[in-house]
Order: C-alpha cells, then structure tokens, then sequence
C-alpha cells in the first residue's frame, strides 16, 4: 500500500491534518509527520534528518508520497530523499499538492489499493474538485472518460461488454450529504469490488463520473435531498450495489434527524415559489413518484416487440379517455388530456422508436423510453419557462406507456386525512386525481406557475408552492405545516398567532377569488373609465380556450416555437395555417398576435441546424435566423396570411435589433403577400404589424421604428436581461433580471412614450403583466394593453379596477425616482392605494 509523509512547518498543522485524513480511511493508511523544529521560542521550521525518518518509518516498495507546505519544506524533503538507499529514493515523490485537500484524497485513493500514480493524481486534482464545486471550473474536468479508465488497474475495470450494466437510484438523507467523510466512505466502498461503478447527481443533472475518485465524486455536489444514480458493470455489481445501497441507507453511519434543524429553527421557511394562490394548514404526507427505469435488450422477434408497443399505446390511450370521462374538470383543462392522447399518436414519437426496434432490434421499452427522454429533453433545454414545463407532460406519457408495457399498476396517491402533499415533482396524471377533499395544498421541490400540474390544482382549488428547499422532504409525516401560495411562503409548525392570521387571509383571498371570476369575464376599467386590454400569451389551441374561460379579451402573444418541437423537420404551410385558423376561431371576432418563429441558440432544434452558441442570448435566434432561412421564414408568413381572412389576426416580429432588420422581414412579408394574391389565396389586405421590443437598441430607437409598424409589445423577460447583463437562466445572476428595476422601467416608459407619439397602440407581454404590483406601475405608464398568462386574468382585472390613471400616474412618477427594484415593491406594497395584495 502506498504510505503518505506530511511536511509542514507546523506540527500541530501536520498532525491535524494526518488526523483528519485518519478519520477518512479509518486509520489504514500510514501516515507519518515531519514537522515543526526543537526550539521552543521559534518552533516553526523543518528539518530533514526529521523527514527522512518521517519516510523511512511508513516506507513501501508500493510508494512513498510526500505533501509539503512551502519553502523550505521543499528543500528539506528533497535533502531527505538523498540519505535513503539508492533503491528506495525513486519510491519516493515528492508531490505538489495542497496540504490538506491532498492529504485527504491520496489517503482514500491509498486504502483503495490503487497505484503511485493514481494517488499522486488524486492528490494533485484536490484543489481543482474544490473549485469546481465552487463553480470556479467547469465541472467538465471530471467527466468520466475513456483516459479515466484506463489509468486504473485492469483487473478492476471490466469491459462494458463482457457484463451487463445495472443501475440504481438513491436519495442521500444524512444531513451534509457527500461531505468529504461520507464521500470517503462511498469510494473506500466502491474499491472493494471488482466493477466498474460510476455515479452522478440526478437532482443536479451532472454527467456520470468515477465513484473510485474521491475529487470527482466531490464535485457532484451531493447535497441532502438530492438523489444520486449509480450505475455499475462487473461480476460482482449485484454486491456492490448493495452495499452501496446498505451505505447510504444507513446514512454513512451519520445520527440521522428525520426533520432538518433548520426547519425547526426558523418557524417561517420562505424558500417555494408562487403557483397557485391560497392558503393551506395541515399535516405533511409524503409522496414518493417512482420513475420506471428500463434496460436496452437485443429482441430477435422484432414484429411482436413492435406490436407489444402498439398495444401499449392503445392501453394508455383508453387509460387517458377514463380520465376525461371519470374527472370532472371544465373542458379547458381536459383539453390538457387530448394533448396527452395527440403526444400517443405524434409520428415525430412514434416513427423513430419503429425505427429503433426494427432497425437496432430494441425492446420496446428502451426504444420507446430513449425518443421519450430525447423529446423531453428538446423542452428543458428551450429558454421558454412555459414551455419547459411540457417537458413533464411528454414524461407523463412516456411513464404510462412503459407501465402498461412491463404490467406495472398505476399507483393512487391516497391519504388517510387532510394533508399537505409534499413531493419532488407531481404529473398532471396524478394531480388530476387527487382528492381536494384530503389534500388542502401541494408542496414540491420541482415546478413552475405554469405548469400542467399547477394548471390542475389551480383547477381543483389547492393552494401549491412550488421549487422548495429539498430539505422538506426530510420532514416528519404528521408534521404540521403552513403554505401561502400567493407568495410562496411556508411555515413549520406554525404557532397559534400565526395560524390565525392565516385563516384570515384565506378566508379574504376566497372571497376576493369569487368576486374576480364573477367579472372575469367583463372589461378592465380602471375607476375613471380607461381601459386597458387584458390579452393571453398562450402556445396551443387548449391554452387558447383556457384563455377564453379565463376572461382573455383576445392573445397578445401566440408563441409558435411549440409548432416546431417535438418533429424531425418544419411543419408545412397547411399544418400550421391549419393550426393558426383553429385558434382565430376560438377566439371568434377576437385580437390573435402571432409571433413569429423566435428560436436560436437558447432555443436549439437540430433539424434546423440550430447548434449552441457560447452566448445565446446574444446570438443566431429570432428574427436574425428567420432572415437567414427566408423560404421558412416565408412559408410561415403565407400561414399566418392565410389564416387572418376573415379573422383579427396580426403579426410580430420578434428580437428586432436595426431598423435593416424590420424593414428585411416586412419585405420577405410583402413577398408572401404578392404570391398569394397572384395564387388567388383570400387573406385580410390591412393585417397590422408589430414587433416585439426586447432589445435595448430597439429601445434606443423606438421613434424610428414606430414609423413602421402598427404597434409595439414590450418583452420584458429579454429586455430585463439584455439592460442587466444578467442572464435570467443562471441562478448566480438571475435577481438582477428585475423587469422592477428602475432601468428596465424607465424603459418601458420611453417605449410607450415614442409609440405614443407615432400614435401606435403599446402592450406588453412580459412576465411583469402578472405581477399584481406592477398593475399601477404599468397603467401609470400609459400601456394600452397587457398579455399574461390566462391564469392571472382575473385578478389582474379587478386590480386594474382599483385605481384610477391619475392615481396610477402618481404612483409611476414616485417609483421612477426610486434606486431599486426593492425599494419599489416595498413602495407599492406599503401604498395605501394598492389593494392587489
């Protein structure tokens, strides 16, 4: 076994460092110190004669390695080195890794039996599994590779081929998660077995890396809460795996709290996002989704796997129709479920998993879960919140398909009292069927206000909270608990005071929520007779009549993006005018703005050769690719062209920049429009155009370009993070993304000011139209309208109809003379004229 010698010019430095790298591997790797001199006034130094018997006391023909703190530490190791026999001195390596890191991982890479080279490497990439937990390094470096493997012992790395790979999933719970002693002890764990065994963080989505690797199983940045996949290949990974599983489940031999002390230290707990308004008192049920996991096999029977598959489908089919037909939900939100049952018979799904099973010989099962988790996927890389949300609807689907597949029932979330269902992540399948009777509210790790699920409890009345701390899932079940899902707030074992003043507002909120739908569907007035348009941005046909039942006066936003997923190649003409004549007749003699394609680099389909760029935001996306490929671009325009005949229909360009631009893409549009008159194609001749202003440039230069277009509509989710530099996809920036921030407001005003002043109409379809807050801001402001999403209509509306424009003016003079987005929430908050909240 290789030995380890510490040098430094402290001892009490060195031995605790050999102390703390003893607890790591349990004291089976020898470990010897050289430090400090014998001179009480001055004992920091060192000496070589010290060092030498350092090295001679723990020497291994397996190898000595040497870690040194500075200067002459150095010196002395190498002086040392010169006293030992000739045939030992190139045993010894003298390494230049950091002190403490190093000691710690070359201990662990030590009693895994590994050679020189591998400790010395362990050691020397310490410092650099630090920084990419601190994200001071991509984590990139430690992605297992093919050079990772082979620089460890053969007999301990099978091939692939010669075994079957196995997988399981854990959840960490010990309080700290893969610290450096739990991390210890999964790879001490790991070495003892002849298999290759990888590991990587779900929660975190990092790739797999080397479970022998104690720096690389650092940088996973395992956390309490978080669920780890470790996939394993050898003769003996069914032992290995259990007793990685018997590891973790006995939480590393660490005292295990079942609720977090945290959580019990502050009774207020505001770490959910808002999904669906009210208030909710009641004790925790814990909800585990169980994911099917599915493995590749070679199938010689290819006719009866492709009708195994069919079968299936048609299985899952009648199981979504029982749904619709047993719940009782409006219409809107069934039409949730038909696209459930259009997902079944999608030819971009269902064409390449025949491929794969009459082609590569699959089972269906992994044929079907690989395009499932490609589609899925296509939707969690798009930069659209809302769209990334259909990720799970595409999951929902998939999981149902494989459980009819493999025989596995469909497990009911049953609760024996009224709850608060807390879990890592619900589907729309199970939140259709819960009873509102027993769960008051939902609480999940994962989530947004905008999707499917939120959309169906907002339906069923039960107040959610969503993007929750992971440590919840560590609380007691019976716990009791509080939510607010207007604000996301969440309060353990709340006291008396504070669940008074709880019922309180949920008895305020039910009230207020009857009077908002009662006028949902009528006009948003303000009090001194100015009205203001309240649109739906919306992606679907089903999201347009949600929009309707909502009290959406037309859509301010159509986003077509959806109309290019989920395929191998762009829709034709006639799918999308098919589509774009649907909604307008939805929406009967209502406005219908659609946006044109706005994809790119954030937004990647690769059958358009769409690839990504190192910065999207700031590249090859909107209405810059759409001039590049003008025949798509056009084919879409004669769509949209076609569509408006008889309908109020409009067009927006989206991410104009230049003047060069709008008028390029106005020219492409009077192509289209030529060659459907001359075709003898009916279209409206006065159709409006607009653009989407969402670029500082095009702020810039509003004036210009109201010269030449009908109207303007504010993106203030582009707009915010194109005026901070912050990218509102990164955590680490995202706040400063503020559509509240002084700037981004200032603006929106000398947008509406310019649009104004060309006598242009001016909305905006930014997250910001949902903030009750801005209500006053923006009618203050002058917008002529405001497009959301369907779900906040109502209230929106009534808010609308608290103030008067004198009073909403005022308030817009005062927040523009504020410094911060905080100060100017906390302005609104505290004016004794809102009366949003």
């Amino acid at each position: 076994m290789v030995s380890i010698v510490i040098v430094s010019h402290s001892k009490k430095l060195a031995e605790g460092v050999r102390e703390l790298a003893r607890q790591m591997v349990q004291d089976k790797v020898p470990i010897a110190v050289a430090a400090g001199v014998d001179d009480p006034e001055n004992p920091l130094g060192t000496d070589a004669m010290q060092v030498y018997e350092a090295i001679a006391s723990v020497y291994s023909d397996d190898g000595v390695l040497v870690l040194m703190d500075l200067g002459s530490a150095l010196l002395s190791a190498e002086m040392a080195i010169e006293f030992l026999p000739e045939e030992q001195q190139d045993k010894i390596h003298l390494c230049e890794a950091p002190l403490v890191e190093g000691a710690i991982a070359a201990s662990v890479a030590a009693t895994s039996s590994n050679d020189i080279d591998v400790v010395i490497s362990e050691a020397r990439q310490a410092l650099t599994a630090k920084a990419a937990q601190l994200g001071v390094i991509s984590h990139s470096s430690f992605v297992i590779g093919e050079e990772d493997i082979n620089r460890s012992s053969d007999s301990r790395l099978p091939t692939p081929d010669s075994h079957p790979t196995k997988e399981i999933h854990l959840t960490i719970r010990n309080p700290q998660g893969l610290h450096a002693r739990p991390a210890a002890q999964f790879v001490t764990t790991v070495t003892q077995f002849q298999a290759q065994i990888r590991v990587r963080n779900i929660t975190r989505n990092t790739d797999f890396v080397r479970a022998d690797s104690i720096n690389q199983v650092a940088t996973l940045g395992v956390r309490q809460g978080h669920e780890i996949a470790i996939a394993s290949v050898g003769e003996d990974t069914d032992a290995a795996l259990l007793a990685l599983q018997k590891l973790v489940e006995n939480n590393f031999g660490e005292t295990h709290h079942t609720s977090s002390p945290h959580l019990h230290t502050f009774s207020h707990f505001p770490q959910g996002i808002p999904a669906v308004p009210g208030i909710a008192i009641a004790p925790v049920f814990q909800y585990h989704l169980h994911q099917i996991k599915v493995h590749e096999l070679c199938v010689a029977d290819v006719e009866a796997e492709w009708q195994r598959l069919q079968t299936a489908i048609a299985t899952a089919k009648q199981e979504i129709q029982n749904i619709k037909d047993r719940i009782h939900i409006h219409e809107n939100e069934a039409a949730i479920f038909d696209a459930h049952l259009l997902i079944l018979a999608d030819p971009a799904i269902i064409e390449p998993v025949q491929k794969r099973i009459f082609e590569q010989h699959q089972n269906a099962e992994f044929a079907w879960n690989t395009i499932i988790d490609e589609i899925a996927n296509s939707y969690r890389h798009l930069n659209d919140v809302y769209l990334q949300e259909r990720a799970k609807d595409i999951i929902d689907v998939g999981q149902r398909v494989l459980r009819s597949l493999l025989g596995v029932s469909t497990a009911n979330i049953e609760l024996t009292q009224p709850s608060i269902l807390v879990a890592r992540d619900l589907s729309p399948s199970d939140t259709v069927q819960l009873d509102r009777t027993k769960v008051l509210g939902i609480c999940t790790l994962q989530g947004s206000g905008t999707s499917h699920s939120a959309i169906l409890a907002r339906t069923l009345g039960i107040p959610a909270v969503v993007g929750i701390n992971s440590q919840i899932l560590s609380l007691e079940p019976g716990t009791l608990l509080a939510i607010d899902g207007e604000n996301g707030n969440i309060w353990i074992q709340p006291d008396s005071k504070t669940i008074a003043t709880l019922e309180a507002k949920r008895d305020a909120i039910i009230t207020a929520r009857q009077q908002a739908r009662a006028k949902a569907q009528a006009p948003a007035i303000a009090r001194d007779g100015k009205r203001i348009h309240v649109f739906a941005n919306i992606s679907s046909i089903a999201d347009a009549q949600v929009a309707i039942a909502q009290g959406a006066e037309g859509v301010g936003l159509l986003r077509t993006e959806l109309l290019y997923l989920d395929r191998t190649s762009s829709p034709t003409e006639e799918e999308q005018f098919e589509i774009y004549r649907a909604i307008a007749q939805i929406l009967a003699n209502r406005s219908l703005i659609i946006r044109t394609l706005d994809v790119g680099g954030d937004k990647p389909l690769s059958y358009l050769g769409l690839q990504a760029e190192t910065n999207p935001f700031l590249g090859w996306r909107g209405i810059r690719f759409c001039l590049d490929r003008p025949e798509l671009f056009k084919t879409q325009l004669r769509a949209i062209l076609r569509a408006s005949s008889g309908h109020q229909i409009k067009v927006m360009f989206p991410t104009i920049a230049t003047l060069a631009e709008l008028q390029a893409a106005k020219a492409i549009w009077a192509e289209a429009q030529t060659e459907l008159s001359q075709a003898g194609i009916p279209f409206d001749k006065n159709i409006e155009i607009g653009i989407m202003i969402e670029i500082p440039s095009a702020v810039a230069i509003a004036d210009k370009l109201a010269s030449e277009v009908n109207f303007f509509s504010i993106g203030t989710n582009d707009l915010s993070q194109y005026i901070m530099a912050a990218d509102r996809t990164n955590p680490k920036v995202a706040p400063l993304a503020d559509a509240f921030h002084p700037a981004v407001l200032q603006a929106v005003q000398k947008t509406v000011q310019a649009a104004h002043h060309a006598e242009i109409s001016v909305g905006l379809c930014g997250e910001l139209a949902a903030e009750p807050l801005a209500v006053p801001i923006l009618l203050g402001l002058g917008l002529d309208e405001l497009s959301l999403n369907p779900q906040s209509i109502p209230q929106i509306k009534q808010i609308i109809s608290q103030f008067t424009t004198q009073e909403a003016e005022a308030i817009a003079r005062s927040v523009m003379q504020l410094d911060s987005a905080t100060e100017i929430k906390s302005f609104i908050s505290n004016s004794p004229l809102f009366k949003g909240s």
